[in-house]
């Protein structure tokens, strides 16, 4: 028994040695090609956690009335007409339908059915805004929305824009936010006080020494939006921690032959 203990002990030392490195799975827009799903709909953020993948990404606005409302684009179509996100109603937007025929989400909306999910994280993203102001006023609304539903360990953020980064560290400094824009070097972030770097693939293509140096500094490295397997497998080889990808089953299938 006690010499079972040893050769135990030594596998995990050995394995510590070799520094295996597991990457996680992010859903881009949730898993949206799963049967009766549609992109950032609240579907796919069920769907995705029934996968059991790591996380489940959506991007957030805030109406022309202040309330924060679920939607990739700067721009949604009701009635054959294209209506700008910041300059519209919650009470227009609430007539545009996804395409599995789901009402356009409010954020809490999503928080509550984010609040039944128990295999997946939720990846917020802020899009960037008319305003600094507006900026400022849909993250403390939407932090504070996952503050009262104590989500916090269970929700991380990601933004194109430095004011949204900034925004996080002020409101929650414990909170977790990556950068997206690909032009900061892990050690700028670093002294931002992000998370890590949440790049394009290409970016990784141009610059892998970034992804040592992020692990260097004890930050973490997402890559997105990763969906051939060719692609895949070089991000694996990268080690990067995670993946954001519309083929999640694929990229599951793929790490498991590893």
């Amino acid at each position: 028994m006690k010499r079972n203990a040893i050769i135990l002990l030594l596998f995990i030392l050995l394995f510590s040695t070799i520094g295996i490195h597991a990457q996680q799975i992010i859903a881009h827009r949730g898993y949206w090609k799963a049967d009766g799903s549609a992109q950032n709909s609240i579907t796919a953020l069920m769907k995705a956690d029934s996968i059991r993948v790591y996380g489940s990404e959506v991007d957030i606005w805030l109406s022309s009335d202040g309330i924060p409302v679920v939607n990739h684009d700067a721009t949604v179509t009701l009635n054959g007409k294209k209506i700008r996100m910041e300059e519209t109603p919650l009470a227009t937007l609430r007539q545009v339908k996804l395409s599995n025929g789901e009402t356009l989400p409010t954020v809490e909306e999503y928080l509550d059915a984010f609040a039944t999910c128990s295999q997946t994280k939720l990846i917020i993203e802020f899009k960037t805004h008319s305003t600094k102001e507006r900026e400022a006023e849909l993250a403390k609304k939407v932090i504070g929305m996952v503050r009262e539903r104590g989500l916090q360990e269970k929700v991380e953020y990601i933004a194109f824009g430095i004011h949204f980064v900034q925004q996080v560290r002020i409101i929650d400094p414990q909170a977790k936010v990556y950068y997206l824009n690909g032009d900061l070097s892990p050690r700028v972030l670093a002294a931002m006080g992000a998370a890590g770097f949440d790049y394009h693939y290409n970016v990784a293509y141009k610059r892998p020494e970034w992804v040592h140096a992020a692990h260097d500094l004890g930050q973490q490295v997402n890559i997105w939006t990763v969906n051939k397997p060719e692609d895949i497998q070089k991000m694996i080889d990268l080690k990067v921690d995670f993946i954001t990808t519309d083929e999640p089953l694929l990229v599951k299938e793929i790490l498991q032959k590893q």
